[in-house]
């Protein structure tokens, strides 16, 4: 199913003066600005210390409202009790439980329904330095940054742990950048932020519920040219984690790979999107700068070099069992159909079957093009000298070639894929209970200053079956 995200409004920052004041004038109860979600399963030891550490740690730097969010993955032990009792002690605490597995499920389902405009996560075991949560949702809260994430691997991050858990981070994160073409350095930390209104329109993309669910997120919004902050962390290991390494890069990987699928054929609609927050200065219409030139004349570029090499390697090939013509005419018709699919997915960002034999069709009339050029520079070569020799021909196909490539460009623009109005966007999927995606903040200091009321936050039910829910 394609899913679009639809033009997002423009990204401004949090209104948070009127709260602020209110706070530290003791106003009773004001919407919190921040929502940490700390995800927990059988954490009954670890639990208590955390949230009053984290607790103290906000009360003491923050200086907006916040709130710490307690979300129970169907724990066994005393977790809920815990949870309930910090809930019942600290009034910036709540407390909410699932009764199905998966960190990426409780995620969602807290986020989904949170009324906070920016929303966090972070491990029960605080290995990150809280140090890091302000410049974490600083470029969140000013509207500079969309997602913000902890990053282990930046220079100048201090990291402590074991050689096996570094192997297995740093693998990971190659993997991530030579199967997807990821750019954020680590997909792994547990220690990331997001806009509340991107929350709502990204989140239903996400098909993960477990451990692969923020990597996906981040893929996605990377993919959907959304901007990722990313901020050097200390980390400490936790040696007593419960986390099973293998069985998590099992799934890992699983995710990679139909992540991957999805987005190589086109069943997910993540162009960069049209104005995504209303001020991208790409979009803007510049009097005699066609839209795209640029970024379009680099892809065609390195495709038509790495074309240029495939052609010359087949035509060498070719050259040995048949004549110069007939060599020229398969080599250049194999590149051709690679050169038509490579500048239609990479060049012109066109997804997706639809059209793809029509264009392969309008690329072969550009190939018959291209071989008359390339057929006439060799009957010129031939007529100025019988036999001449394979370099010879190659020094007059490589010339040819230079200006085929550059009508094969003008053509390509011009008729196969020529810029086209912006459609209007698809409705958005439907999303859970929450405030809607589009509302704008609040910016009257009344509605700023209007007390919290928790009861008001409406979780779907944990019970109902999650269709994301692996089959």
């Amino acid at each position: 199913m394609r899913t679009n995200l639809g033009d997002l409004p423009a990204r401004q920052p949090v209104p948070v003066t009127a709260a602020a004041s209110a706070r530290a004038a003791g106003a009773p109860g004001p919407s919190p600005v921040l929502d940490v979600v700390i995800p927990v399963y059988n954490e009954q030891d670890d639990l208590e210390p955390c949230v009053r550490r984290l607790h103290a740690h906000l009360s003491d730097t923050f200086p907006y409202p916040f709130r710490i969010t307690v979300a129970d993955n169907a724990s066994t032990d005393l977790t809920p009790a815990v949870a309930k009792a910090l809930a019942a002690e600290l009034p910036e605490v709540e407390s909410f439980r699932l009764e199905r597995k998966g960190r990426g499920r409780a995620l969602r389902t807290v986020w989904s329904a949170s009324d906070a405009p920016v929303l966090a996560y972070m491990d029960v075991d605080l290995s990150t330095g809280l140090n890091a949560l302000l410049p974490l949702v600083a470029p969140l809260i000013s509207g500079h940054s969309d997602l913000a994430i902890g990053s282990r691997l930046a220079r100048s991050s201090r990291v402590v742990r074991g050689a096996k858990r570094e192997f297995v981070s740093r693998a990971y994160n190659l993997i991530l950048r030579g199967s997807l073409a990821a750019r954020f350095s680590d997909a792994q930390c547990g220690f990331k932020a997001i806009r509340g209104d991107v929350a709502q329109r990204l989140l239903p993309m996400v098909e993960d519920t477990g451990w692969f669910f923020d990597t996906e997120m981040l893929v996605l919004a990377e993919r959907a040219g959304l901007r990722i902050h990313e901020v050097p962390v200390d980390w400490v290991d936790d040696p007593d984690s419960s986390v099973d390494i293998v069985r998590t890069a099992a799934a890992d990987l699983r995710g990679v790979w139909r992540v991957g699928r999805a987005l190589a054929t086109g069943r997910l609609a993540l162009d960069r999107l049209r104005r995504p927050f209303g001020d991208d200065p790409r979009d803007r219409e510049l009097p005699g700068v066609p839209a795209g030139l640029a970024r379009q004349l680099v892809g065609f570029c390195v495709v038509g070099a790495l074309s240029t090499l495939v052609y010359l390697a087949l035509y060498a090939l070719f050259r040995t069992g048949v004549g110069a013509q007939a060599a020229n005419a398969l080599a250049l018709l194999l590149s051709a159909l690679g050169n038509t699919a490579a500048n239609r997915r990479l060049t012109f960002g066109v997804r997706g079957r639809d059209q793809a034999v029509r264009h392969q069709a309008q690329g072969l009339v550009v190939f018959a093009i291209g071989l008359a050029l390339t057929s006439g520079s060799l009957a010129a070569v031939h007529a100025a000298s019988p036999h001449p020799a394979h370099t010879t021909e190659l020094a007059a196909l490589i010339a040819a070639n230079l200006a085929a490539t550059m009508l094969r460009f003008l053509l390509f623009r011009a008729w196969l894929f020529p810029d086209r109005p912006h459609a209007a966007p698809a409705p958005a999927d439907p999303v859970p209970p929450g405030p809607g995606p589009a509302d704008p903040v609040p910016t009257d200091p009344a509605l700023a200053e209007a007390p919290r009321t928790p009861a008001r936050r409406a979780y779907p039910d944990p019970t109902a079956t999650d269709p994301r829910s692996p089959r």
